[in-house]
């Protein structure tokens, strides 16, 4: 849900976000009921402010890392607030191990900031009293914040301090994040094990139990996904897309599909991509592979190419000279099956994101 921006930044809100600002609500609204003797209606109103109050400390954070980020020239797509907290989404990595670390740090230079204040504001009011058991609170939730953050493994801010410092010392930007990745595996492991030993002496609620479950179980998921994407980065060197690209066999429109795919092996060339050119022999058209292999066999001869094909006018085209990352960026702005290679105004092949898989992980493609 898009809820608007903020500093320019487009600000969104996940929809588990509404399922922790609920149980929070309830929870905490019981809590504060019972220790300030209010109404269950206060309570819960109390608890619903404290989730407002929750909410504007994870925006306040991740806006440390926007901020900051947008100083030193990196654009930034938003802001996203989910059942874990929230995250930056930016346009491109940073420039420089420098710049990845002041990025990094200043989402928990915000917390701890906010937490201290927070804490003085608590030794100020009066005990027992609303307004310091909501700045208690406040207090609690961004030292944590503060602190759980820092620690050094990905997807985690410390995790990226760590990867800027093995970026800085090895100038291998990848290794840097496949090391984070791994110590940042540790840390789901540990959170775990501090979650096993809080629940065996008591100290732990159901609640409490099952959100720090979730806690190890995304930070697992978050430090795979990073080794996994420092492997691929390695290999986007090796794109090379007048390599990769297969080249077009055309046939003219109206050709039966048995025919065509009879023309490609005939010509020696199975694996090229089919295509379907006019009366002039312009190419206008590409075969979709999914499409003509659902068509059964002994009706490939009865069913023409044009039936499964789709006009090149809605296949996104990259010029052929595309280093490995631009290949890749362009993939991820515009998803699609297949790309047509261009050279000038000419098409001189059509990339496949399968091939372009195979290549940028090719024991996984193995694998499946």
């Amino acid at each position: 849900m898009t809820l608007g921006r903020v500093f320019g930044v487009p600000l969104y809100l996940n929809a588990s976000m509404l399922l922790l600002a609920l149980l929070v609500t309830v929870l905490y609204g019981e809590f504060v009921r019972d220790r300030l003797e209010l109404s269950q209606l206060a309570g819960y109103a109390v608890g619903f402010g404290f989730v407002v109050c929750l909410l504007g400390s994870v925006l306040l954070h991740e806006l440390g890392h926007a901020l900051t980020a947008r100083r030193y020239g990196i654009g930034v797509r938003g802001i996203t607030l989910e059942l874990l907290g929230g995250y930056t989404e930016m346009d491109r990595d940073a420039p420089s191990p420098k710049v990845d670390l002041l990025v990094s740090l200043a989402g928990p230079a915000v917390s701890l900031v906010l937490g201290v204040g927070a804490a003085f504001a608590t030794a100020a009011l009066p005990e027992r009293t609303l307004p310091h058991q909501l700045a208690f609170q406040l207090a609690i939730s961004n030292i944590v914040v503060a602190v759980f953050n820092s620690l050094p493994g990905l997807p985690l801010d410390g995790g990226r301090a760590l990867r800027a410092g093995v970026w800085a010392v090895s100038r291998d930007r990848h290794l840097g994040t496949e090391v984070a990745g791994w110590v940042g595996r540790a840390v789901a492991i540990g959170t775990a094990l501090a979650v096993a030993l809080l629940t065996a002496t008591g100290l732990l609620s159901p609640f409490g139990l099952a959100f720090m479950l979730l806690v190890a179980f995304t930070l697992w998921q978050g430090a795979g996904q990073s080794i996994r994407a420092a492997r691929i980065s390695r290999r986007f060197p090796l794109i090379d897309l007048a390599r990769l690209a297969r080249p077009v066999f055309s046939v003219p429109t109206g050709t039966p599909l048995a025919e065509a795919q009879r023309r490609g092996n005939d010509a020696g060339r199975p694996d090229a991509s089919l295509g379907v050119s006019d009366s002039a022999g312009r190419l206008v058209a590409l075969v979709d592979r999914a499409a003509a292999a659902a068509v059964p066999m002994e009706r490939r001869p009865w069913v023409a190419v044009d039936s499964v094909s789709r006009g090149i006018d809605g296949i996104y085209a990259m010029p052929i000279d595309l280093s490995g990352e631009q290949v890749i960026k362009t993939v991820q702005a515009h998803p699609g099956a297949q790309y047509l290679v261009t050279s000038g105004e000419d098409v001189v092949g059509v990339l496949h994101v399968a091939d372009l898989a195979q290549l940028l992980e090719p024991k996984r493609s193995m694998n499946q």
